[in-house]
């Protein structure tokens, strides 16, 4: 009875059912219309329900359901084009079949509801989709694979993952490419001892620029050649390959048993490495012993007498006799005149820009000789006996450099007790008229004694009451310091740009009394010395300089790529465009035109006859040094000159030199107070990066960063550690962070005209710590990173 019962109550639902679906299919026309009229209408699909996308057999709904003729991802399946493993370099396909829940073919008319994402390190990579010919139901998906790692491959179907997606796919880098693989740390310079083995890192990469793996081949093998510098005899060291299979790292060991100056060369197979000449020099345990001690000392005031060339390596000529000095910052020549006023001739960074090479010996003087050449600058030619030592010594310098060992704090704090030692006991009162400020403070301060200003400094401001404890100096300081740095105040200082964030510099041709720049020197010095007293005497100029003003205190050679910090307009504009083009047809001359108001008003020779001197491909990078020269340097050299007579009179020139110009600007200005939610908040992120790990590795590593941290990473992006009033919202343009995927575990780098910090992909939050702490407490200009 119960089962009659339960047929017959079946049946009855059957039937309502399908009289329903009769109902709906006849309707349904008069449904289309009414979408076909009003089709600007959306339609939501609803959550939940399967959408059946009907298949189109003149059946109803209820019928294709009851059947399962619908689509069904979880019957979708993926044919891939290829067997694993596989290399990069290749078009890679696959055919996507459809089906329905019945397991029968799900044919289509277009892909538009088929749709593949495919991501490499969560950038996403393009790809064609196609309909597979004389098979409606199968699409053909095809991308190209340049960079090796897993690929992680999304397939969806109405918005839904078919079975198994998403899909892991790993592509293995290519075979070594020597054009591609180079030494890490590089150094043009290698300093070993006798029979010491000296271990150089190889970084394999295919010709994608991946990371390679080493393997054994018996045709094309890592080599090195080696040639005696003076006299080009080849020589063959001992040498052994390698290979840490755990750490995937490849190291070249080379053991030299003579001493003196070689030339080397590292290919694979007979293609040579990307930076695989270098120089050899070969010391003895005496002269390490003597580098070691020299470097280890605190005052960084080394020197060397030496010849300065001005033909070739064996010239007769008589040569000017000059001294290197040499501090962790910088490789400086200079000049004296009755053996007490000293003139720098030239200054190089210590960085791996800056190259020696040895090239013979200079028989009138019995010495050696070193070329030095590199950061844009005119090679220097030098004979000395000391060549072997100035060159470990450099060495010595950049390899810690590199490593970061001597942090920015450490050489303050040997600063600031060296400049204590000069300050004398006693105060000196100064009368300011608050409403005359700069004339007042310039009168009160030129009838001071130069002891005095080693001094304590009371202010007292006329018409006013109130004792000096300190309050009065420090504002002081401030108030003068806007009216001497500020453009729009004493005029002493301009911006190449209208920006108010643009970086100040001395305003060429014032008219403004050079005693005013002498003024400036001097509060910046006395900052400095008051600032050695103690943390409850730090004073600070708040100014924003710019980059080649600041390299010039130290004495550091300016050239074009300070257009990019200081002038990024012009830099963007005229510099770039020389750099990257062909200028051989744009009639340029060694001569630069000068405008007020739009009106030419004269034309200045950057070279004797200059505006006779066509600038050509081969000579266009001294052209836009020459540029820089008149520019930046030429146009305010008795501004600048001024301004370190003044700073130099309280602090020694050879204290600052130990610092770069982004460790002075933190020296003299200080850093501000850096919020991290500004910060992030504030920033732009470019490209689709918002969720990955690497943008997520990086929040957390500037999160732990110290205010110095921050200061450096500011002035690494953007080329000064000073804020707008506003903080990060007031950059101009913002503070942007973009992703490389096409290096992995280098250095960062930046593009300060954009205010663009630029980072490659790493393989873990350690790697990219380390990567970020070096690229901005040591620059990327001069360190080939950019």
């Amino acid at each position: 009875m119960y089962l009659v019962a339960t047929v017959f109550i079946g049946g009855f639902i059957l039937c309502f059912i399908m009289v329903v679906d009769c109902i709906a299919r006849a309707i349904s026309p008069t449904i289309r219309r009414s979408h076909q009229i009003h089709n600007h209408i959306p339609q939501i699909p609803r959550t939940g329900i399967p959408r059946l996308s009907p298949v189109n057999n003149g059946k109803g709904w209820f019928w294709n359901w009851l059947v399962g003729s619908y689509i069904s991802t979880q019957n979708c399946s993926v044919t891939w084009g290829w067997e694993e493993p596989q290399v990069v370099g290749n078009t890679m396909s696959f055919v996507i079949q459809l089906s329905q829940k019945n397991g029968k073919s799900y044919k289509i008319n277009d892909v538009n509801n088929v749709n593949i994402e495919i991501l490499h390190k969560g950038e996403k990579m393009s790809c064609t989709k196609n309909l597979v010919k004389d098979n409606a139901s199968s699409v053909s998906v095809s991308f190209t694979v340049h960079r090796a790692g897993p690929y992680k491959i999304h397939v969806m179907v109405h918005g839904k993952h078919i079975k198994g997606s998403p899909f892991i796919k790993v592509f293995d880098a290519g075979s070594i490419d020597a054009t591609k693989t180079g030494f890490t740390n590089y150094c043009s310079t290698i300093v070993c001892t006798v029979g010491q083995s000296y271990p150089l890192v190889i970084e394999t990469r295919d010709c994608y620029d991946n990371p390679a793996m080493f393997k054994t081949d018996t045709k094309n093998y890592f080599k090195i050649k080696v040639y005696e510098s003076e006299t080009n005899e080849r020589y063959v060291p001992t040498t052994q390959i390698i290979h840490n299979a755990d750490s995937k790292q490849l190291t070249m060991h080379i053991k030299m048993e003579n001493e003196g100056c070689y030339q080397a060369a590292v290919s694979y197979g007979d293609v040579k490495l990307r930076n695989g000449d270098f120089n050899i020099l070969v010391i003895s345990d005496d002269d390490l012993e003597v580098v070691n001690k020299t470097t280890s000392k605190k005052s960084h005031n080394l020197w060397y007498e030496a010849r300065l060339l001005s033909d070739t390596a064996d010239s007769a000529e008589k040569a000017k006799r000059v001294y290197v000095y040499i501090s962790p910052k910088q490789l400086t020549i200079k000049e004296y005149f009755l053996k007490i006023i000293g003139k720098k001739l030239h200054t190089w960074r210590v960085c791996p820009s800056t190259k020696f090479s040895f090239i013979g010996y200079n028989k009138r003087y019995d010495a050696p000789v070193m070329k030095i050449y590199g950061c844009s600058q005119l090679p220097v030619m030098l004979a000395t006996k000391d060549r072997n030592i100035i060159a470990a010594t450099f060495t010595n310098f950049l390899l810690r450099n590199i490593g970061g060992s001597e942090t920015f704090q450490d050489k303050r704090i040997f600063f600031l007790q060296e400049v204590k030692k000069s300050t004398k006991k006693g105060n000196v009162t100064l009368k300011i008229d608050r409403a005359n400020l700069l004339q007042s403070s310039y009168k009160a301060s030129k009838s001071l004694y130069a002891s005095d200003w080693f001094k304590m400094f009371n202010i007292e401001f006329v018409n006013e009451l109130g004792l000096d404890w300190g309050g009065l100096r420090r504002e002081w300081i401030q108030v003068l310091s806007t009216e001497l740095f500020e453009p729009d105040r004493s005029g002493l200082f301009t911006r190449f740009t209208d920006n108010a964030q643009g970086l100040i510099h001395p305003r060429p041709n014032t008219g403004v009394k050079l005693k005013l720049y002498e003024l400036a020197g001097k509060l910046v010095g006395k900052c400095l010395l008051d600032s050695s007293l103690g943390s409850t005497s730090q004073l600070y100029i708040k100014a924003n300089f710019s980059r080649s003003f600041l390299a010039q205190i130290i004495g550091l050679q300016v050239n074009y790529k300070y257009f990019e910090t200081d002038d990024p307009d012009l830099y963007k504009t005229k510099i770039t465009f020389i750099e990257d083009n062909s200028i051989e047809d744009m009639d340029l001359t060694f001569s630069e035109e000068e405008y007020v108001d739009g009106q030419l008003v004269k034309t200045v020779d950057l070279v004797q006859n200059g505006s006779k001197i066509n600038v050509t491909d081969d000579n266009k990078m001294y052209y836009l040094n020459c540029l820089a020269q008149y520019k930046l340097v030429t146009g305010v050299k008795e501004e600048v000159e001024s301004f370190l007579k003044g700073l130099n009179a309280i602090i020694p020139d050879n204290l600052l030199s130990i610092f770069d110009e982004n460790e002075l600007e933190l020296l003299m200005c200080g850093t501000d107070n850096y919020s991290f939610n500004d910060f992030k908040q504030n920033s732009v992120i470019s490209g689709d990066f918002a969720g990955s790990k690497l943008l997520e590795w990086f929040w957390a590593i500037v999160a732990s960063f110290t205010d110095e941290q921050m200061a450096r990473l500011l002035q690494f992006t953007t080329g000064s550690s000073q804020l707008p009033p506003g903080g990060f919202k007031d950059l101009d343009p913002n503070f942007t962070i973009s992703f490389t995927s096409y290096s992995t575990n280098s250095l960062p780098t930046a593009h300060t005209c954009f205010n663009q910090l630029c980072l490659p992909s790493y393989t873990s939050m350690e790697q990219m710590h380390k990567c970020m702490i070096t690229a901005i407490t040591e620059g990327f200009q001069g360190f080939g990173f950019a």
